[in-house]
């Protein structure tokens, strides 16, 4: 084939591959657009294909815009590329070709790092002829002096040899990754490695520094998390060849930080939702900031209009209108926190807050059965964190029973707070409605709407669970201006931005 075809059909394929990969990035939630596709077909033109690691961040640099994306990438990328190229060759290579005698223990007969050929179980063996002891000298050694060849080359090992993969298997990559690791039993290698840094300072007749013995754990622990995701991909390569593409990137597909449910999060979804509120938050408020300083254009300005059409022979050929004055609304939050919808008033909180310069007043009411206001609890802090755990530790709340009673918290409400809401006031009101079958007393909420500028109501179940068994959102909503499905930070961005 003339070299011309050769390079037009690689560069085909090339464009089909990364086509596929935009595709995975899509399906997992990623937005990206047609630009950054462009973008990162150019930058592949300048990196060294074989080099996985440079290949992998030049698709990041070009097709990941926010740091809370990356680990949904990395992830499609790890499972995409998994069995695609040479790394496994290159790595095999790598080891067979290692400094100090090491080399693949696939390859040779049991030969510790270090040793010579007669001091090995005996060409032929196979890493399987290595003892669980043999093995673990080996890891040890290798990651005493750090070869990351030989790392790789015993993370495949262990796999292979204490993971129990067996095709067509319906097991998660977390069960294999556990019984590998739980056999390797790193924590008593790190302790081992301490120990020989410890000999080593003390032979050379100094004692490690609280310091120097803090740099020599942290170096450990930085080959042992090396150790443990090179074990972690050759789980997924093995998992991937046995069901395919596509099955695993559907299995391992995790929902990005803004589409986290609000009631379903885990601990660490959770922490990550946290992580993701803060940008979101920077952006809500100059989103919020240039929308009130370029705002539509207010009615006809007769006399000016006519004023101005004087320079052109009495033509009105350039209206002037009032420009409305910007203002910033006045924002009251009340908010269930009971049970499992906890979570979703504390981030609503948080955001509000995080953004309350934009508004020239906000106060906060949070409510179960009985109702307090906790605007207190928020002013003059920083932590944000700090003031959430005081309202839901000192606000008083609980009436009777603790469990949610809307009807007699509105009442409340409107009984000691009502006469403040004016026409500048927007009611943001939160909670998914279930009233335990008490009186709704929906016309506070009826009173609030006409005397306040908007009543927002903003509700974390799915639409299509409202109105069932004890939930009474749909009498409120008589009364609202809007009301709003609001799960996951997508969603509460989305009422933000109606909000300005």
């Amino acid at each position: 084939m003339p070299a011309t075809d050769a390079t037009q059909a690689s560069g085909e394929a090339l464009l089909e591959l990364l086509s596929g990969f935009i595709v995975e990035l899509r399906e997992a939630g990623l937005p990206v657009s047609l630009t950054e596709n462009l973008d990162a077909l150019e930058a592949v033109k300048h990196i060294p294909l074989e080099d996985r690691d440079a290949f992998k961040y030049a698709l990041g640099a070009t097709l990941v815009k926010s740091s809370a994306h990356w680990r949904a990438f990395e992830t499609v990328f790890e499972v995409y590329f998994s069995l695609r190229g040479a790394q496994h060759a290159i790595d095999d290579e790598a080891a067979s070709q290692a400094p100090d005698g090491e080399v693949d223990p696939d390859d040779m007969g049991g030969q510790l790092p270090g040793q010579g050929d007669g001091e090995g179980k005996g060409a032929g063996g196979g890493a399987e002829a290595l003892s669980p002891e043999e093995l673990a000298q080996m890891l040890y050694q290798s990651l005493l002096q750090g070869n990351d060849a030989m790392l790789r080359a015993l993370a495949r090992q262990a796999v292979k040899r204490f993971a129990g993969m067996e095709p067509g298997r319906p097991v998660g990559g977390t069960y294999y990754l556990y019984r590998t690791l739980r056999n390797l039993d790193l924590d008593d290698v790190l302790e081992k490695l301490m120990d020989q840094a410890r000999a080593r300072s003390a032979d050379e007749g100094h004692d490690l520094s609280p310091l120097e013995e803090r740099l020599e754990r942290d170096e450990f622990e930085s080959r042992i998390e090396g150790l443990k995701r090179e074990v972690e991909a050759e789980i997924r390569r093995r998992l991937v060849a046995d069901r395919g593409v596509e099955a695993m990137s559907r299995t391992l597909r995790k929902p990005l930080p803004e589409d986290v449910d609000f009631m379903h999060a885990s601990r660490e979804e959770m922490a990550n939702l946290r992580k993701a509120l803060y940008p979101l938050t920077r952006r809500l408020a100059v989103r919020l900031a240039r929308k009130r300083r370029h705002g539509r254009k207010g009615a006809l300005d007769f006399r000016a209009t006519v004023r101005s059409s004087l320079s052109y022979g009495g033509v009105p050929a350039d209206p002037k209108f009032r420009y409305p004055r910007p203002h910033k609304p006045e924002i009251f939050v009340v908010a269930d926190i009971s049970g499992s919808v906890a979570a979703f008033a504390r981030f609503t909180l948080m955001l509000v807050y995080a953004i309350s310069h934009q508004f020239s007043k906000v106060r906060a009411f949070t409510f179960i059965d009985g109702i307090d206001e906790v605007t207190r609890f928020f002013e003059g802090t920083e932590d944000i964190n700090q003031a959430i755990h005081r309202v839901n530790t000192e606000a008083d709340v609980v009436w009777v029973d603790g469990h949610s009673d809307y009807g007699h918290a509105f009442e409340v409400f409107w009984q000691r707070w009502g006469r403040e809401i004016g026409p500048k006031t927007t009611v943001i009101l939160l909670g998914d409605a279930r009233n335990n079958y008490h009186a709704s007393q929906s016309w506070v909420v009826k009173e609030m709407q006409h005397r306040a500028r908007h009543v927002y109501w903003l509700n974390p179940e799915p639409r299509n669970y409202w109105d069932t068994g004890d939930s009474i959102v749909g009498e409120y909503a008589t009364h609202c201006d809007g009301t709003f499905e609001c799960r996951n930070l997508r969603q509460l961005e989305r009422f933000v931005d109606h909000l300005a």
